[in-house]
């Protein structure tokens, strides 16, 4: 007997998420409420992360459904179900505007649904969406809700948080990767052993911070050196300038709660190799604060975006305070500053461009889905390196949780490629005051 399909409402906020969401429930129907499609072309116009997604969800559903009037249902592709939009209407037992005292465009997607319960009796009839509340209101009135699952991470803990300290080590394999600077791994990494992993390798008070070398099969050991007058104060912020300085790495993930040293750490390593690239460009995503648009702050564009940019700049002028003003390094860096070869600016401003000769840094990456980092990540070119640093449980933005941001997609779908590195900094350097609240606030 054959398997009664489902049928998947779909709210705006899985379409800007997953431009692409209309063709990842298999062989099951999708319907998109009017509604949406009008929240779409309102989104449309603008340069927030949010309008780019709503032209390209726009142009992938005018070349999914060609010549066919979207009133009826239509095949979407072979093996796939079918597709169709859902015109505004009153259901005939329960309506959501009426039950709420609200004609909001939520409620008008909550009746949709509905309309859908209705007509088909026997079918199950499944809102998806991002927005928790929305499917709160839907379930309330009988109403099968539940998040978009695609993209989505589930073994968190594990995949971004790996083990490093490998205990009882051979004291002798100790004595020769800290005297010779390398050794045979010779199995000691066991089942911890990963493409371009950083361990500490103990036994007693001995100890050793070393990378895994998968091309070589080695054990290097890893020093704590200045990288443009920072020095880590950690092994994690060792292994992360490891990282971000080996040639041979093109992706860099750095995860960890704020006041670990990801941007400063990987500002550092940008201007220490600041030779190696044509520019060298740190980016941020917009995410507007107390969910106002960044319109309705005063100013010009430069002063609407300074607040965003602001910690961006703070770490620029601690590391050229390490240097007194007369110092090369300090005029080094201003003289890359006005000749634009490093560049502070929000990601919507260099959306579309392709990559080549640059060190490209993007703070706050747990606030980009997991397209987004996709398409920045497709858009490098030749000798180009892409760093993303982010703390997985800080995201600020309303749709997306630790499970379905895009950092934590990358680090779990690219986990053990030879040109990708993630490290973990899990130890605050900013003060004991800093780590008390993240400890225990």
């Amino acid at each position: 007997m054959k398997k009664k399909t489902k049928i998947f409402v779909l709210d705006t906020s899985v379409l800007i998420h997953d431009h692409h969401a209309i063709i990842n429930f298999k062989q099951h129907d999708v319907a998109i409420p009017i509604t949406v499609l009008e929240e779409l072309d309102k989104f449309k116009l603008g340069n927030d992360t949010k309008n780019f997604s709503a032209r390209e969800v726009i142009r992938f559903i005018d070349k999914l459904v060609g010549n066919e009037r979207l009133s009826n249902w239509i095949d979407i592709e072979k093996s796939l179900g079918k597709f169709k939009i859902i015109m505004d209407q009153d259901p005939k037992i329960l309506n959501a505007e009426k039950v709420y005292a609200s004609s909001k465009n939520d409620h008008k997607i909550i009746n949709a649904a509905l309309i859908l319960q209705e007509e088909f009796p026997t079918r199950n009839v499944i809102l998806v969406t991002k927005d928790i509340n929305l499917r709160i209101k839907a379930k309330a009135l009988g109403v099968a809700a539940e998040d978009y699952e695609t993209g989505k991470v589930y073994e968190l803990k594990n995949e971004l948080a790996p083990d490093y300290i490998i205990d009882h080590v051979d004291s002798d394999l100790i004595r020769e990767v800290f005297t010779r600077g390398t050794c045979e791994e010779k199995g000691v990494l066991g089942e911890l052993k990963r493409t371009n992993g950083y361990y500490i390798l103990k036994n007693g008070k001995t100890s050793s911070l070393v990378y895994y070398n998968q091309t070589s099969g080695m054990l290097e050991r890893i020093e704590k050196e200045f990288v443009y007058g920072i020095k880590p104060k950690n092994a994690e912020q060792a292994f992360a300038l490891h990282a971000l300085t080996n040639p041979d790495i093109k992706l860099v993930a750095l995860q960890g709660v704020a006041g670990t040293g990801k941007t400063l750490l990987a500002l550092a390593a940008a201007l220490e190799q600041e030779k190696k690239f044509n520019q060298i460009i740190l980016a941020r995503p917009i995410v507007p604060l107390s969910n106002k648009e960044i319109g309705f702050l005063p100013g010009d564009a430069n002063d609407k975006i300074s607040p965003y940019m602001e910690p961006l700049w703070d770490n620029l002028k601690f590391i050229k305070a390490q240097y007194g003003e007369h110092e090369k390094k300090h005029k080094a860096i201003s003289e890359m500053e006005e000749n634009k070869k490093i560049v502070i600016t929000p990601l919507a401003f260099i959306r579309g461009r392709s990559f080549s000769n640059i060190m490209f840094i993007i703070d706050e990456a747990q606030n980009l889905t997991p397209h987004e980092i996709k398409t920045i990540i497709t858009r490098a070119g030749e000798n180009t390196k892409i760093v993303f640093t982010g703390d997985v449980h800080q995201i600020d933005t309303p749709y997306l949780d630790e499970y379905s941001n895009g950092l934590a997609y990358l680090i779990q779908k690219i986990n053990n490629q030879p040109l990708f590195a993630h490290v973990k900094l899990e130890k605050g350097e900013r003060s004991e005051l800093a780590n008390l609240a993240n400890d225990l606030l």
